[in-house]
């Protein structure tokens, strides 16, 4: 093993250049499947931000709603008969919306507020950096994220500013809490939510239910779900799922993803099938020559094959150091990327199959060979 290791090494590092243009390719492709992948899941975390940080066992959400985001919605009085089904232990609403926010100087830029009881285990701003909850307890306190700082005009605890001519104050400020939409999110209080974004006192968006201990999910979920007509009630795994599947696939944006993906490993296979082609052809006479003394096609196929993996874990490595280097770079962006161990291992076992495929390019050349070439040199 360690002779055919050698023949292999020698002959990939033989044409340093050569060998330099095989990596930028596998580099480049898989840098590319990578960043793609890493968006797909960011932008797949963000869009269930929400629904990942609200104390609910099930969410209602008005028939039809698509997403957390979407403007759907309920009559309060539902809250009332879903409490009187056994297991159910409590029901918060919660208001959504988008409003414009007045600037101190006058501009306007649109948020989305976002509305709940924040005594009752409601929607809470999370990750809070400054203020506090109970600061957002008087009428016109909000909690906003430091990130949209220049977009809102504020500068922390005690900024002002307007919405839809309500005077309102920054009450507390998030780290992190970024959207997807780019649009920032400003939690307030459910009681004045409504009047931000121009709802009815007896109108919200989605209700969160918290089950008592012991109760079964799934008999509570039917029992709203016969109880109450014109709702969807889901688990928060269904939820985030019906999310992902409109904001990924509804609006085309996970099919753009994807296909960046797959340009990368075509471009990619073909570079490296190419390379290892051109330098299979330039010792097309030493694999002949070892097919004529008596080498078994194995051991020639086992040669350019492993040329083929010296050179995917080369640059996998490599494109994995830029990979973690981009996660880095964007983490504090509007849409992170997101590399998990998972997809590490996943995009690992993809770039030695491109290189493995490529390098049949290059065994077929080796197999029509005549090893009677040889002699007539």
């Amino acid at each position: 093993m360690s002779l055919v290791f050698t023949l292999a090494s020698r002959n990939l590092f033989q044409d340093r250049l050569r060998f330099v243009a095989t990596l930028i390719g596998i580099v480049f492709s898989v840098v590319l499947v990578m960043v793609q992948m890493g968006l797909y899941f960011g932008f797949g975390r963000m869009v269930t931000t929400m629904i990942d940080h609200a104390p609910a066992d099930l969410w209602i959400v008005a028939k039809g709603a698509k997403s957390f985001e979407d403007l759907s919605l309920l009559d309060m009085q539902t809250r009332d008969k879903v409490l009187t089904i056994n297991g159910v232990a409590g029901v918060t609403p919660v208001v959504i919306g988008f409003a414009d926010w007045r600037l101190p100087e006058g501009s306007m830029t649109p948020v989305f507020v976002v509305g709940s009881d924040l005594k009752d285990d409601g929607l809470k701003p999370w990750h809070l950096v400054a203020g506090s909850l109970q600061a957002l307890t008087p009428p016109g306190a909000v909690a906003v994220d430091r990130t949209y700082f220049d977009r809102l005009g504020v500068s922390g605890v005690g900024s002002t500013a307007e919405i839809r001519g309500h005077q309102v104050k920054v009450a507390a400020v998030t780290d992190g809490i970024r959207s997807f939409t780019t649009t920032p999110y400003v939690f307030t209080n459910l009681d004045y939510a409504g009047a931000y974004i121009g709802l009815p006192a007896n109108k919200v968006s989605h209700f969160l239910v918290r089950l008592k201990p012991g109760a079964d999910l799934d008999h509570v979920r039917q029992e709203i779900q016969s109880a109450v007509s014109g709702v969807q009630v889901l688990t928060p795994d269904q939820f985030k799922q019906k999310s992902r599947n409109y904001w990924l696939f509804g609006t085309g944006a996970g099919m753009a993803l994807f296909a960046g993906a797959l340009l990368g490993v075509i471009v990619g296979t073909v570079i490296v099938a190419q390379t290892l082609y051109s330098s299979t052809k330039d010792h097309l006479y030493e694999f002949a020559t070892l097919r004529a003394i008596g080498c078994s096609n194995r051991y020639i196929y086992t040669v350019i094959i492993l040329q083929a993996l010296l050179n995917a874990v080369i640059g996998f490595l490599l494109a994995a150091i830029i990979g973690f280097a981009v996660v880095e770079f964007t983490a504090r962006s509007a849409l992170p990327i997101v590399i998990s161990n998972d997809l590490m291992f996943g995009l690992f076992g993809l770039t030695v199959v491109m290189c493995i495929a490529s390098a049949l390019v290059a065994i077929t050349r080796v197999v029509r060979t005549d090893p009677v070439m040889v002699m007539s040199r």
